[in-house]
């Protein structure tokens, strides 16, 4: 029993850093937009950086063996936000 407590603890907890961390993003991406960078160009610098730091975490495979999944999950719409469908 505790050690499922303790999962479920580190578990909120590492949802309230991803909640904490997109916030952050966020809000440098108003930012950037208020300032007249172009959105694309925005998304693209994030995606970078993402992808970079994600390379440096895990490795260049592993890294790999995730962005071949994301074809399927954009294509299921797993990253448009409701009513935005096009």
């Amino acid at each position: 029993m505790f050690d499922r407590v303790t999962t479920l603890q580190q578990q909120f907890a590492a949802d309230d850093a991803r909640r904490a961390a997109l916030d952050y993003l966020l809000q440098a991406w108003e930012e950037a937009i208020l300032d007249g960078i172009d959105g694309d160009c925005v998304a693209n610098a994030a995606l970078f950086a993402a992808f970079k730091e994600l390379v440096a975490t895990y490795g260049e495979e592993p890294v790999a063996r995730f962005a071949e999944r994301l074809p399927e999950r954009v294509r299921n719409g797993e990253f448009t936000l409701q009513g935005m469908h096009q």
